[in-house]
């Protein structure tokens, strides 16, 4: 009697699983090319996936819907230069505190960096922009255009590394701590010194900022990565340590770029410290390819082809973007590991949606040695799950999901 018991115990549970509904994010991988569920099948890869359904009210105000696979916001991954976004938008907000304290500076003003005495100069001017001046502004276009290194590098300094944590976690933003530059041997506790200038003149003068709150990843789980490392030409065998690198979860990088795209959508207090013209710009430039800008102006370098920093929908497909698709993201990849955080727009079906999702491809276990497989499985991965989840969007317009 008790076997009869447990076996049909048994039978309705795996009913019971059967007619568990699927998710629509789910639904939508059933339908990708084959890579996206070879790929999600194997646990080294160490897949998580975030897709957040945008609905609207009859006033136009969003809310949203999110369904997962694998996320889990205790588990590390290295969000490489994921990261720029909230550094990118922390600038801004710097230069309005800055206003409001009296300043006549703004994202447009010249600045000249220098070491921590004001003595040697770091950068006095920019290459790139028709005047080669230095500005926040320009730097923000390099970032969402090439993700340049120095450009980070400088913002990260302006603001210091302390006012970068404490500001994303008093906005609720809690599994993210950003600790370090894009520099090798760089000091990331003492920034750089920082002069705006209004024509010859000094018109706010920034000494350098010591960062004093201590700073750990916080993340749970997945510090230690592989079965070596690359170091000085050596190959040391034991995991790769992330425990001192940078960290944001999946939810923490679209809660950054919620608060971009839809502020109205967050009570003031979890809002940056925006303009109507700082939201314009940040969404304009993280919506352009690399081939959309004059000044920088990249088309004559054939290393940033059109989809060169939209790894959904085109990472696979250069030269195929049109602007009935339009991606405001942000990507990183470093280590193996490729991220992307987007706002998806589909103008002629009339969709939109948020879209994150992080893949590691480091078939050796090696780390450091510049063996990752990002162009074999990576990038094309994440063009695949882009495209499903537009597919899939498209044919459920209007739908409750």
């Amino acid at each position: 009697m008790k076997r009869i018991r447990l076996i049909t115990l048994s039978v309705i549970n795996v009913l019971l699983i059967a007619c568990t509904p699927k998710s629509p994010l789910d639904q939508a991988i059933e339908q990708a090319e084959p890579i996206v569920q070879q790929l999600l099948d194997d646990s080294h890869h160490e897949i998580q996936l975030r897709y957040t359904k945008i609905n609207r009210d009859t006033a136009g105000l969003p809310s949203f819907v999110t369904h997962s696979v694998n996320e889990d916001g205790d588990a590390y991954f290295y969000p490489a230069s994921t990261v720029k976004l909230p550094v990118a938008v922390l600038a801004l907000q710097r230069l309005n505190e800055l206003k409001a304290d009296g300043l006549a500076i703004d994202a447009s003003t010249p600045m000249h960096i220098y070491d921590a005495a004001f003595e040697q100069p770091i950068a006095l001017a920019d290459s790139t922009k028709a005047d080669s001046s230095l500005t926040v502004s320009h730097l923000i276009k390099k970032i969402f255009l090439v993700s340049d290194n120095d450009a980070y590098n400088y913002l990260f300094d302006f603001l210091g590394r302390d006012y970068i944590n404490a500001q994303l976690n008093e906005k609720g933003l809690s599994q993210t701590q950003i600790q370090h530059k894009f520099l090798f041997g760089a000091d990331n506790t003492q920034t750089w010194s920082y002069v705006f200038l209004k024509g010859a003149d000094s018109l706010y003068a920034q000494p350098s900022i010591t960062s004093e709150a201590a700073l750990s990843t916080n993340a749970k789980k997945g510090l230690l990565k592989g079965q070596g490392y690359q170091s000085d030409g050596q190959l040391i065998q034991q995991p790769f340590d992330f425990s001192a690198r940078n960290r944001m979860s999946l939810a923490d990088l679209e809660g950054v770029m919620k608060r971009v795209i839809f502020p109205e959508a967050f009570a003031e207090d979890q809002r940056f410290n925006l303009t109507e013209k700082d939201y314009s710009f940040l969404r304009f430039w993280m919506s352009r390819n690399t081939l959309e800008s004059q000044e920088p102006n990249y088309a004559t370098d054939s290393t940033y082809y059109d989809s060169y920093g939209k790894f959904f929908v085109y990472g696979d497909r250069p030269g195929q973007m049109n602007d009935t698709v339009r991606i405001y993201n942000k990507v990183g990849y470093a280590y193996g590991t490729l991220t992307d955080i987007a706002y998806i727009v589909d103008r002629v079906h009339a969709v939109e949606f948020l879209l994150s999702a992080t893949i590691l491809v480091n078939e050796n276990q090696i780390f450091n040695d510049n063996t990752y497989e990002y162009d074999e499985k990576g990038i094309p991965f994440l063009g695949a799950l882009g495209r499903a989840v537009l597919e899939f969007e498209r044919n459920k317009k209007g739908d409750a999901y």
